[in-house]
């Protein structure tokens, strides 16, 4: 196999297995929640790029779940014709497009009082959050569940539900922030599992359902990667079809446990799920350089590779992939000339 192999997933076709993964913009200009003209350019031009599946940054499922007043939000219906009028372009030019449903929880930097599974601070420059009550934590999974419902209602092909990089889903099953005493407090993946199977219930059945995890925390006492994988197991159960393995996100990076900062670090991770739970992964970080990522799918470490910063740099990282690697993809005519031909 290769990273411009076609890859399937129930209902799920894609033409080749670069993903472009959720990353914040923080260019809402209303606050309302809602993309814009920004958001249209930044991601029809990965499509264009030949990226075969791209992942709409961490969309809040209300307003004071977002990182910042900036971001992107599927809390109300008056925000889904501008999801669908860039969903539809992305479709134009062959890529799939998903979405990546979540709320910061103790890391909602604008909120005027943030909430979590407990009152603790993610650390002293942010606010401490309030506990949510138990009926509270039940209306959270509604809010997730009605997102998906609307995400779904725009057209996305796919959806992530974000139980990564310290934000709410993690905060739960996490030793380190979940102290409560209630059924979410005995059970920490209580909260993740009722948000999956509540998108479950939304989506078509051919849709798969994606997470993102984190398989290790870079703090003292937090989890590694067998942990992951016992808690991947209860979301696996819940509906969870595919991981997308990342790391960190509970305390600042190289706190505790320093993790590695060479090419590829956290991919023993996605191989660790993978095998673990049999199922596909999606690996991610630092992944920018072809040979490496083409090598992760060849290994059968990952199913598809996310690359981040580096289509952040240029919006045809997959083009220029394909023809570093000498794989045939469809380059746009206008874009032609600038490409060397590749004899078939």
């Amino acid at each position: 196999m290769s990273l411009f192999d076609p890859f399937q997933l129930k209902g799920l076709k894609l033409k080749n297995r670069v993903v472009m993964p959720p990353m914040c913009q923080y260019s809402v200009t209303k606050k309302d929640g809602i993309p814009n003209d920004w958001h249209y350019v930044h991601y029809v031009s990965r499509a264009i790029g030949g990226a075969g599946l791209i992942i709409f940054e961490m969309t809040d499922v209300e307003p004071d779940g977002r990182i910042t007043d900036y971001d992107l939000g599927l809390w109300s219906d008056e925000a889904i014709p501008a999801f669908q009028r860039i969903i539809e372009a992305c479709h134009n030019y062959g890529a799939k497009v998903g979405i990546q449903i979540g709320h910061a929880g103790r890391k909602a930097q604008d909120a005027p009082t943030p909430v979590a599974p407990s009152p603790i601070p993610f650390n002293h420059d942010f606010k401490t959050p309030r506990e949510l009550t138990t009926d509270e934590v039940k209306e959270m999974v509604e809010k997730f569940r009605m997102s998906v419902r609307r995400a779904v209602k725009a057209g996305f092909d796919v959806i992530e539900i974000h139980g990564a990089h310290g934000y709410l889903i993690h905060q739960f099953h996490s030793p380190l922030t979940n102290k409560r005493h209630d059924e979410y407090g005995k059970d920490l993946t209580k909260f993740g599992r009722e948000v999956v199977e509540a998108a479950k219930s939304e989506v078509p059945a051919d849709m798969p359902l994606i997470m993102r995890i984190s398989a290790a925390e870079y703090v003292d006492g937090g989890y590694g990667g067998d942990y992951a994988v016992e808690f991947s197991k209860e979301y696996q159960k819940a509906g969870i079809d595919l991981f997308h393995v990342s790391t960190g996100g509970e305390g600042p990076i190289g706190s505790g446990g320093q993790p590695g900062v060479h090419a590829g670090y956290q991919v023993p991770l996605a191989r660790q799920i993978k095998q673990a739970l049999h199922v596909p992964v999606i690996a991610v970080g630092k992944l920018d350089d072809p040979i490496l990522a083409n090598s992760i799918i060849g290994n059968e470490d990952a199913d598809l590779v996310a690359v981040g910063r580096g289509m952040l740099r240029n919006p045809y990282w997959t083009l220029e992939a394909a023809v570093q690697l000498k794989k045939q993809i469809d380059i746009p005519v206008q874009y032609e000339r600038g490409f060397p031909r590749i004899s078939k």
